[in-house]
């Protein structure tokens, strides 16, 4: 019984000892476990802007005025960095105050301070030096505008990093590629951005023909069976408009938009069904007289690229 009481007692004081001169391990618990409870704080929080976001989404994507749907892709992009922000300040504050609790006399002033801070400045050193790289690029990146949540990019200087933004956040962007996987990427490590404007690709085939109806007769038999849809055609093939060459060429212009990555459904596959046509006839019966040409066709490149050529009438 004498013993009991006495393993009871040294139990107590051992346990009275931790109490009254914490050690620079106890000091890391309780940080760690203060971080971690406002990391899950803050994500209901975040929770909360995310459902707010994904309003903001639905309106802008029904929204048919250009200049207020882009209005509503820069608001979600915005509520995307504040959800990102507003949880890192939280984090980042509590870690604060639970630091200056428990820097107290009794811990400052032994070696749980100094291990303690032997500790956070090894993971300092490792953590906040490219987490701020992150973070100067990303709010460069978001002051200049490079581009916004709904926005389809491909990255420099990766060969095959492209996709549609999901989610932007100081530190990182979130991607979702043609084929579906969810690709992140560390902001400093997009050097560009090539963005393609509404997430399409505007294409134009040139048909030379010497029959106009039949051509165009045989042209929108072709364009029938070419499959329509945001990960397919985006606007299905048209005949634009035909003029006449000569008095035996006319020139039949098709049009069509696809999304990044699906441009061989008119560069190959439209193109090679209209080449099949003609297979196997003698060149006076062929309906097309020469190659197809495939271009693209974005009018708002053309604008710009009319201000740029100059080309002048040499005598």
């Amino acid at each position: 019984m004498q013993e009991t009481t006495q393993t009871t007692k040294v139990v107590s004081e051992n346990v009275q000892q931790i109490i009254d001169k914490p050690t620079w391990i106890q000091a890391i618990v309780v940080l760690l476990i203060c971080i971690i409870l406002a990391y899950w704080f803050s994500y209901f929080v975040a929770r909360g802007i995310i459902r707010l976001a994904k309003y903001v989404a639905v309106r802008g994507d029904a929204e048919a005025n250009e200049g207020r749907f882009l209005v509503y892709r820069r608001v979600e992009t915005y509520l995307n960095i504040v959800v990102a922000t507003v949880r890192a300040l939280m984090v980042a504050g509590v870690a604060v105050i639970a630091w200056k609790l428990i820097d107290t006399p009794k811990v400052s002033g032994g070696a749980a301070a100094i291990g303690a801070s032997a500790f956070f400045i090894v993971i300092a050193s490792q953590t906040v030096g490219p987490l701020l790289r992150d973070v100067t690029t990303g709010i460069i990146m978001m002051a200049e505008k490079w581009f916004n949540v709904g926005d389809h990019i491909k990255v420099e200087p990766f060969i095959d990093v492209g996709g549609v933004v999901e989610q932007v956040t100081l530190r990182s962007t979130k991607l979702r590629s043609l084929s579906g996987e969810i690709i992140w990427v560390h902001n400093q490590q997009i050097q560009a951005v090539h963005v393609t404007p509404n997430g399409v690709r505007t294409i134009a085939v040139d048909i030379f023909v010497r029959d106009r109806a039949r051509g165009e007769a045989e042209v929108e038999k072709i364009i029938d069976t070419i499959p329509v849809g945001p990960t397919l055609l985006a606007r299905p093939l048209r005949i634009k408009y035909a003029e006449r060459w000569n008095d035996e060429i006319w020139r039949v212009t098709v049009v069509g938009q696809t999304p990044p990555g699906r441009e061989w459904l008119v560069q190959d596959y439209f193109v090679n069904i209209l080449k099949e046509l003609d297979e196997g006839k003698p060149k006076s019966k062929r309906l097309f007289v020469h190659e197809p040409i495939v271009r693209f066709d974005d009018p708002e490149a053309a604008r710009r690229f009319r201000r740029a050529v100059r080309i002048r009438n040499e005598a």
